[in-house]
């Protein structure tokens, strides 16, 4: 029984070698002497690695985070001032430890293609918004114009596999959860654009007798 035990341990051995199957579990390093998943991504997007995004899983949609989208309008009159106001938004997509995804790039085309292929829609890595709408602030207040896009987070196993051993292996492989925007109406979910105020601090009530900005309205840049 020990020889038996011994050539499978041999034959587990030369199958490991030879289709180099490792997990990179974590965002440091995939083993001790292995790469971070950090190269392996830059090999997945520069195409050195040829890299496919399996079992791809859609998370619920929800919505995102209140960002301001335009100028802030200082009202140091006495009376509300109304003004009509630009706003515009763009939001992108990241992995799970915070790295951009791009439009255009291969690993964005990659989650794409995966997740059309897996629910028959398109994922996209980056939206972008924008249009105007009439904002009144108060006397002594500030107020801009926020929005919130609807998100959703998409979990699969990335693979890559190399022509030549990498690292000692053929093949990595290694989990992801990529967050990037969702349509509008997803899972029931609408995209939110607001107005919000704030009254002035006291340095800006002090600036609002400087110059031309007395008993005016103006609009500051963000």
């Amino acid at each position: 029984m020990s020889h038996a035990l011994s050539r499978g341990v041999r034959a587990v051995a030369v199958a490991t070698a030879t289709c180099g199957v490792l997990v990179a579990a974590t965002s440091t390093a995939a083993a001790d002497d292995g790469p971070t998943r950090a190269l392996l991504t830059a090999d997945c997007e520069s195409g050195l690695g040829k890299c496919s995004f399996n079992d791809p899983t859609l998370g619920e949609a929800y919505l995102g985070e209140f960002r301001q989208v335009s100028d802030s309008l200082f009202n140091c009159s006495t009376s509300p001032a109304t003004q009509s106001m630009t706003w515009t938004d763009s939001v992108g997509s990241t992995d799970s430890v915070g790295v951009s995804v791009t439009a255009g790039g291969n690993i964005a085309g990659i989650v794409d293609l995966s997740v059309t292929a897996s629910y028959s829609h398109t994922w996209t890595s980056t939206h972008t918004e924008s249009s105007s709408l009439n904002m009144t602030v108060r006397p002594g207040e500030v107020g801009w114009i926020s929005r919130a896009q609807v998100m959703q987070r998409v979990s699969g196993t990335w693979q890559t596999h190399y022509d030549s051993p990498k690292w000692g292996h053929y093949y990595w492989f290694w989990g992801d959860t990529i967050t990037g925007p969702a349509k509008n109406g997803t899972d029931g979910k609408s995209n939110a654009v607001v107005v919000k105020s704030r009254k002035m601090t006291a340095a800006e009530k002090n600036s609002c007798s400087a110059g031309s900005k007395a008993g005016r309205a103006f609009v500051k840049q963000r």
